[in-house]
C-alpha cells in the first residue's frame, strides 16, 4: 500500500530523531520516489561524499518494505561489511520508525544484522532484506530490488584486471533481479574508468557506458556557479579546506563526481595534443616529402619492445613510431600491440607472425629505420625481422639497443619535460590502444602495464633518423628510404 509519501516517511524519521531534514535530502527522496512511480527500474544516484545519500537510500529501502512487506532487497556492496552497514540501519529504522512497528517479527531467527525477514503474509525463500560482498556467491537468489552501494572504491577498481572482474560481477545482477524488480547504484566515481562513467572510455575497449540507459541524478558539491548544495554543513570555507587537504584529483572525484583516478599520475594524458591527420607524401622538386597536417617532417624514430605477444597474457609487445617537424614537436603517429596467433603457431611460429605484423607497421608509416630493444626475446629478433623486411621488399634499417637504465627512471626522462613543454602530439588513432589508460594509471615503482610506455619513451628518446630526399621509384620500400640498407648498431640505451 503507497499510503505515505517517501518524503513524510523521511521526514516522520528525523523528527523522532530529532533531526532537520535539509532541501538536499528532499531533492534525492523527491528523485526516488518519482522514479519508482515512473517505473523507471534503473537508477544512478551519484551525490558528493557526506552528502548523506545512503542514509536516505536505506529510508527508502524502509519505505518499500512499508508499501509491499513482501518485498525483497539485496544490497551489494565492495566488501561485506559495508554491504551488512546499510542493512542493520534498515532494521534499526524499522524497529524505531513510528509507521513500521508491524513490521518488526516475533520470531527473533529472523532479524538478524545482515538479514532479516519482516512480518509479511508470503512464505518466501529469500528474506527481506540481504547484506552480500561484491565477491559472495549470489546463484540462487532473488530480489526485487538490488541496492549496489559502493561496489566501487579503490579495493575494486585500482587495476585493469579488478576493474573487468567488477564489471563481470556486478552482470550477474541480471540473474537475481526479478522481472520489473529495480537496481540502484549509490556511490562516486574513484577512478577515470569508473563505472559511473557517462562516456565510453574506448581505450578500454568499451563502445557504450556501463551504465547506459540508467535514469540518472547528479549531485555535485557546488553547482557551476559555486554554490554550495548543502551550505549548512559546507559553506564555502569548510569547501576550500577540502580542496587543500583532498587534492585536485581526488576532490574533483569525490567531491564534483567527475571521474578521475584519486592517486595523483606522473603522466597527465590531457597533456597531449590530438590531430587527426593521416602521413601524405607528396614531390617536390624531385624528391618525395612527408607531411602530417601540411607540416614537413624532417625525421622519424621508431622503437619495438618485443615479448610474445601471446594475447591477453603477460608483457605486450609494442611498437611506436614518431615523427618529428620543423617546429621541433614530436608526433606519435601509431602505436600498436602486436600479438600471434597460437592456433596459427604450427604452420607459423610465433615470432615471424610478430616480425610479420612489425613490417606491416613499419610499411604502413613509410618509417625509413626500427630500433629493436634487445633485452630477453629482442636479442634473435633483429635478424629475423630483417629476413621478413627482405621478402616484403620494405627497405627499413633495423637497429639494435640494449635497455641499461631502469624502467621508471627511462619512461620519466622521456616523458617528464615534453609533457610539461605541450611537445607531444598524437593521432587520434593512439588514443584507442591501452597506451592512454597506461599513462593514466602510472606510477613510479608501481605494479601497473607500462608496455606501451616503455616503446613510446625509447622512441622518444632514441636519436631520430633524418628522413633521406630521394625521389620516388616503383618499390614497396619506404619512398624516402630507397637505398637504405639494414645494419645494425648495438650499443646502451642510456637516455
Amino acid at each position: 500500500m503507497d499510503e505515505v509519501g517517501l518524503d513524510d516517511f523521511i521526514l516522520a524519521w528525523n523528527d523522532r530523531q530529532n533531526l532537520t531534514t535539509p532541501a538536499l535530502h528532499l531533492r534525492i527522496a523527491g528523485w526516488l520516489s518519482s522514479s519508482w512511480a515512473a517505473g523507471e527500474r534503473q537508477l544512478l544516484l551519484m551525490a558528493f561524499r557526506s552528502s548523506g545519500k545512503s542514509t536516505l537510500v536505506g529510508l527508502f529501502c524502509a519505505w518499500r518494505l512499508l508499501c509491499d512487506p513482501s518485498t525483497r532487497i539485496l544490497v551489494m556492496a565492495a566488501d561485506h561489511a559495508l554491504a551488512r552497514k546499510m542493512v542493520r540501519n534498515v532494521k534499526r529504522i524499522i524497529e524505531r520508525h513510528p509507521q513500521t512497528a508491524l513490521l518488526v517479527p516475533k520470531r527473533k531467527d529472523q532479524w538478524a544484522g545482515d538479514q532479516f525477514t519482516v512480518a509479511r503474509d508470503q512464505e518466501l525463500r529469500d528474506p527481506s532484506m540481504l547484506a552480500k560482498g561484491i565477491g559472495a556467491n549470489v546463484t540462487g537468489s532473488r530480489a526485487d530490488l538490488v541496492i549496489c552501494d559502493d561496489v566501487e572504491v579503490p579495493n575494486t577498481c585500482d587495476t585493469p584486471g579488478k576493474r573487468e572482474d567488477l564489471r563481470e560481477r556486478l552482470a550477474e545482477i541480471d540473474y537475481v533481479l526479478v522481472p520489473g524488480g529495480l537496481q540502484l547504484y549509490v556511490g562516486t566515481p574513484h577512478s577515470f574508468y569508473s563505472i559511473y562513467a557517462k562516456e565510453p572510455r574506448s581505450e578500454s575497449g568499451e563502445t557504450e557506458p556501463f551504465l547506459t540507459g540508467f535514469h540518472r541524478l547528479e549531485i555535485p558539491l557546488t553547482d557551476r556557479r559555486g554554490r554550495s548544495a548543502w551550505p549548512e554543513r559546507f559553506p564555502p570555507a569548510k569547501i576550500e579546506t577540502l580542496k587543500r587537504r583532498s587534492g585536485p584529483a581526488k576532490f574533483l572525484s569525490q567531491m564534483m563526481l567527475t571521474p578521475a583516478d584519486t592517486a595523483e599520475g606522473r603522466l597527465d594524458p590531457d597533456r597531449l595534443l590530438t590531430y587527426d591527420d593521416a602521413i601524405a607524401l607528396r614531390r617536390a622538386n624531385g624528391e618525395t616529402i612527408l607531411e602530417i597536417g601540411g607540416k614537413r617532417m624532417l625525421s622519424a624514430s621508431c622503437w619495438w619492445d618485443p615479448s610474445y605477444g601471446k594475447p591477453h597474457s603477460g608483457d605486450a609487445s609494442v611498437i611506436a613510431a614518431i615523427f618529428t617537424g620543423e617546429d621541433g614537436a614530436s608526433h606519435l603517429h601509431g602505436v600498436a600491440y602486436l600479438t600471434h596467433d597460437p592456433k596459427r603457431a604450427s604452420e607459423e611460429d610465433e615470432a615471424t607472425q610478430l616480425c610479420r605484423a612489425a613490417v606491416r607497421f613499419l610499411s604502413t608509416h613509410h618509417l625509413p629505420s626500427v630500433t629493436v630493444e634487445t633485452n630477453g626475446l629482442g636479442k634473435f629478433l633483429p635478424g629475423l625481422l630483417r629476413r621478413e623486411l627482405a621478402r616484403a621488399g620494405v627497405g627499413c634499417a633495423v637497429l639494435e639497443k640494449a635497455s641499461r637504465l631502469p624502467k621508471d627512471k627511462r619512461i620519466l626522462e622521456a616523458f617528464d619535460a615534453r609533457l610539461a613543454a605541450g611537445a607531444i602530439r598524437v593521432h587520434r588513432s593512439v588514443l584507442e590502444t591501452p597506451f592512454i589508460r597506461e599513462m593514466r594509471e602510472w606510477r613510479p615503482g608501481g605494479k601497473s602495464a607500462d608496455d606501451g610506455l616503455d616503446a613510446v619513451a625509447g622512441a622518444l628518446s632514441s636519436e631520430p633518423v633524418r628522413l633521406p630526399r630521394f625521389a620516388a621509384r616503383e618499390t614497396r620500400s619506404p619512398v624516402w628510404a630507397q637505398g637504405v640498407k639494414s645494419l645494425t648498431a648495438p650499443h646502451d640505451f642510456t637516455a
